[in-house]
């Protein structure tokens, strides 16, 4: 008999049974599992011929033994999972047997037995696919991050490269929306500004006979006049290339950066003439050389060195105006003030009367007013308001009225926002206490001086609510609008001033003794030692005769001394510190004198304004004249005037 050896090599069971493989897609999403994690792929692998043949397992002796007594009819081999599916007589499920990697035995007996099925059906191994896609996915991250590292690489190239390109912002035509027609209370400086726009505009009328126009103006001002608003302006009427820039964007931490950004500013400049540069506090650049301790010449210098240079150097600059703005013009160097850099200083004042009520205007345009809101008034009662502070000042009047849910601004609004500007947040009242009391006494004392003194300013309301900040009261007055504006304070006045600033401090003693003397007057204090030795010694209003004694500013990081030269001798120091104190003095008995004369009135007064914790400074007025029994008009003339300090 002859012997039949047949072995059924198959490369997948696929060709068996096309529809129980895995269809191809099915198979790259294997793949694509077995990248993400080896694990998942193997339990994946193994685990439907595992749970398939839990059930019926052969052990790898009786499969052998079975084998050599002819009782199975059909092997299937599985030479990747290392196991055998044996198929034995009258059985259909076949049997899994865990077989070796090498099983020559095996191999012998079944080449013994041709009468056994053999078939090799190996389940496909995906692991070197597996293998190569975790391959390919690293390479793609290493690629990836090396161009990451290029790429920040150049951006970084780049920057170094632009450190010395300017960082002002160009405006074709500039189209900011502010006009002259929107800038109020400065028309000086409005009119001075006007002849840059005409000169843009119409350069042959000041060519025409020989007129050259400033190459540059610089803005003074105090903080909040509007400058910035000023130069917007210019920009929006002119229509003219416009580069803005700051002050402290020209210097940085790299030497040289701030001259090359400055050259690089006046070439974009030239190369777009007529043109505007706008140059926002310039103070941060421009202050004088040789400044502090040693001088030096440090970044911030070669910056101005090279801004002086291009304003007016060796090469012309025509058609370019430069239009500064600072509010430390005493801190400038003098060659940039000098004429052909900057020829004109244009002065930005805080605006007078009818500025404020032109500045109201213009910010009351989108806001609701209501029927008794009088922007006469308004401006009648902020003087030495700057811009900033009116249009804020009409900003926290709208914020309040939507908070109090009304359809309009009212007065009430009007006024809480004053005190919100000038004093501070109000906070919840005091409970009645010796506490409130001792208060109400200190501002008392404030208020009736104020409506006593000839030369006080008029009393405008006096309170006892506490303010954010520690004020626990206040006695406001509403100052002269022609001393604020013009700042000439007589001596009258300011003897008067110092006595309404002790006058806290003197009805504390005058009702509770020395012992119950609080702190409460430590800024009145304060404010009256610094005004008494600046009549001594600044203003010549002692007896040490019109003399300055004293300078006003000494500071070294300006250019100015390590240590304050002394302008007099010890011993006028002496008579100095003597004339301070004895005028100190006099004025608090002074306070003392007038409140004890009228201690029955300041009880009554303390008493309402306990009830009421606020009265206003016309009814303040009006009890005042009743128990004085004078004419409201005539309480000026009441109390004679200090005049022997």
């Amino acid at each position: 008999m002859t012997r039949q050896w047949t072995f059924t090599r198959q490369r997948s069971a696929l060709q068996r049974d096309p529809d129980s493989g895995p269809k191809p897609k099915r198979r790259f999403k294997r793949m694509t599992a077995i990248a993400a994690t080896w694990a998942v792929i193997q339990a994946v692998i193994a685990s439907p011929v595992v749970a398939q043949n839990e059930s019926s397992e052969l052990s790898y002796s009786e499969f052998i033994e079975r084998v050599r007594s002819g009782q199975v009819e059909r092997i299937e081999l599985d030479p990747a999972l290392q196991t055998a599916q044996v198929t034995l007589p009258g059985e259909d499920e076949p049997q899994e047997v865990q077989i070796f990697e090498d099983n020559p035995d095996l191999m012998r007996l079944l080449r013994n037995n041709p009468d056994i099925e053999v078939e090799i059906n190996p389940t496909p191994d995906n692991s070197a696919a597996a293998g190569m896609l975790v391959q390919l996915i690293i390479i793609f991250l290493l690629i990836g991050g090396l161009m990451l590292i290029i790429r920040r690489s150049s951006q970084s190239g780049n920057n170094a490269l632009s450190f010395g390109k300017s960082r002002a912002r160009f405006h074709m035509e500039s189209k900011t929306g502010v006009v002259f027609d929107d800038v109020a209370g400065i028309e000086e400086a409005k009119e001075e500004l006007q002849e840059v726009v005409t000169f843009l505009k119409q350069p042959e009328k000041f060519s025409a006979i020989g007129a050259r126009i400033p190459r540059g103006l610089l803005l003074v001002g105090a903080p909040g006049t509007g400058k910035t608003l000023l130069a917007r302006a210019i920009s929006g009427e002119a229509g003219v290339p416009f580069f803005s820039i700051s002050g402290s964007e020209f210097v940085e931490m790299f030497v040289g950066v701030g001259a090359s950004r400055v050259r690089d500013l006046f070439r974009k400049a030239k190369e777009n003439a007529p043109c505007l540069i706008f140059i926002d506090e310039i103070d941060a650049v421009g202050r004088k050389r040789g400044t502090g301790i040693g001088g030096g010449n440090d970044e911030r210098e070669q910056t101005l060195n090279q801004l002086l240079t291009e304003m007016d150097g060796f090469e012309g600059n025509s058609g370019v105006i430069v239009i500064a703005a600072t509010n430390r013009p005493d801190v400038l160097d003098s060659a940039l003030l000098r004429p052909g850099r900057f020829d004109r200083q244009v002065s930005v004042s805080l605006p007078t009367y009818n500025g404020r009520l032109g500045i109201l205007e213009v910010h009351a345009r989108n806001k609701k007013l209501g029927d008794d809101i009088s922007l006469e008034k308004i401006a009648r009662r902020t003087p030495g308001f700057s811009g900033a502070d009116l249009a804020n000042l009409l900003n926290e009047a709208a914020i309040l009225t939507a908070r109090r849910r009304k359809a309009a601004i009212g007065e009430s609004e009007i006024e809480d926002a004053i005190d919100r500007i000038t004093i501070g947040l109000k906070l919840q009242p005091l409970l009645d206490s010796k506490k409130k009391r001792i208060i109400a006494y200190h501002e008392v004392g404030h208020a009736m001086l104020m409506t006593l003194l000839k030369n006080s300013d008029p009393l405008n309301k006096v309170t006892i609510v506490p303010r954010s900040g520690g004020v626990g009261g206040f006695a406001q007055q509403t100052y002269s609008e022609d001393m604020v504006d013009s700042g000439l304070y007589t001596r009258a006045w300011l003897i008067d001033r110092i006595i309404i600033t002790l006058g806290g401090r003197a009805a504390e003693q005058v009702v509770f003794g020395d012992s119950e003397v609080t702190i409460g007057a430590g800024n009145d204090l304060t404010v009256v030692s610094t005004l008494a030795r600046e009549m001594v010694t600044l203003y010549g209003m002692s007896d040490l005769g019109p003399v300055a004694l004293e300078s006003p500013n000494n500071q070294v990081f300006l250019g100015r001394e390590l240590m304050p030269s002394s302008d007099h001798s010890e011993e006028m120091a002496t008579q100095i510190d003597r004339h301070v104190r004895s005028l100190a003095q006099r004025c608090y008995e002074e306070a003392c004198r007038i409140l004890r004369e009228n201690r029955v009135l300041m009880d009554s007064l303390v008493e309402l304004l306990i009830e009421k914790e606020e009265i206003d400074g016309e009814e303040f007025r009006r009890i005042v004249a009743e128990h004085a029994e004078v004419p409201e008009t005539e309480l000026a003339n009441t109390v004679e005037p200090v005049a022997s300090i």
